[in-house]
């Protein structure tokens, strides 16, 4: 792990395979952190790839706005957007950007307004610039639901077999520590800086919709949209209005897989990415080569 230094603070970042070629950076999700990347990025760092992890400012080790919830230095899309541009640019080579959720989103404007282009190409899991109101407050439910922490690594562990019932294995203590932070009064906490929830980053997410869909018409760069069959974010409805948008994009439904699709089926999510990384490479030799067609469902 490195410490990548942005506009106002410093980032987690690991590196995978520093040699290889081409690079993945991987953008985590609202409420995450970079290990939601760890199998899929040794997995794709196995096959040759350089895998570029990081935590987004106020998640995981990255550092928090100074002054907390109560500072007024509030969290903006503005401010992700610009750390992702600039993790970007330090990459020896254009890289592709695997983004989930969030991550995706900075990526749909990224890819869309930032001239010249900052990635080679684009991979969104389960995101789309409209999504599933539902969904999305679920997910800050759980967020919220635990202001005061936790007793212990067991309880936090029931807490996500219930918010992710189609686990089959629960938590260990070892897997949850990079996610939770031991307070002065001995509770545990999740990882992320409570101010993220406290200012008006969630309500920008929203405002940000005309944004994303203007931003998405403009994408010409190859672009693949892995989306969960259970997912409760994006819809049917969501994808096919992408799809207009960027009809050039490819799509694959994994249908085990809810909103957090590389968790739930990291082996066909990392088969996927390599497939589309592996025609990035033949397409670029053969302009003959056909591409996948736009629309799949993985068996």
């Amino acid at each position: 792990m490195s410490r990548f230094r942005v506009a106002d603070l410093g980032l987690a970042v690991e590196t995978r395979h520093p040699a290889g070629s081409p690079t993945l950076l991987f953008a985590h999700g609202f409420g995450q952190t970079r290990g939601a990347w760890n199998g899929a990025a040794t997995a794709l760092a196995e096959q040759g790839c350089r895998c570029v992890t990081f935590d987004s400012r106020g998640h995981g080790e990255s550092d928090r706005m100074p002054g907390g919830a109560d500072s007024g230095n509030g969290y903006h899309m503005d401010q992700f957007a610009d750390d992702l541009l600039r993790l970007a640019a330090a990459q020896p080579q254009p890289p592709i950007l695997v983004g989930a959720s969030m991550g995706g989103l900075l990526g749909i404007v990224l890819a869309g307004d930032a001239r010249p282009v900052p990635f080679r190409a684009l991979v969104l899991v389960d995101i789309t610039p409209r999504w599933e109101t539902a969904g999305v407050e679920r997910i800050l439910a759980f967020m919220q639901a635990h202001p005061d922490g936790f007793a212990n690594y067991a309880e936090a562990s029931e807490q996500i077999a219930a918010y992710l019932p189609q686990r089959r294995e629960r938590k260990s203590e070892e897997q949850l520590r990079p996610l939770l932070r031991e307070g002065a009064d001995g509770r545990l906490r999740w990882h992320w800086d409570p101010a993220l929830l406290a200012g008006d980053l969630v309500q920008e997410s929203a405002r940000y919709q005309p944004l994303l869909q203007t931003a998405a018409a403009k994408i010409d760069i190859p672009v693949l949209l892995l989306s969960g069959a259970r997912s409760d974010v994006v819809s049917r409805a969501t994808v096919d209005e992408f799809l207009q948008m960027v009809p050039h994009a490819q799509h694959v439904e994994l249908p085990h897989a809810t909103h957090m699709v590389a968790g739930d089926a990291n082996d066909a999510f990392t088969r996927e990415v390599i497939r589309f990384v592996q025609s990035l490479d033949r397409s670029s030799l053969d302009p003959s080569v056909e591409r996948p067609r736009a629309d799949a469902v993985q068996p």
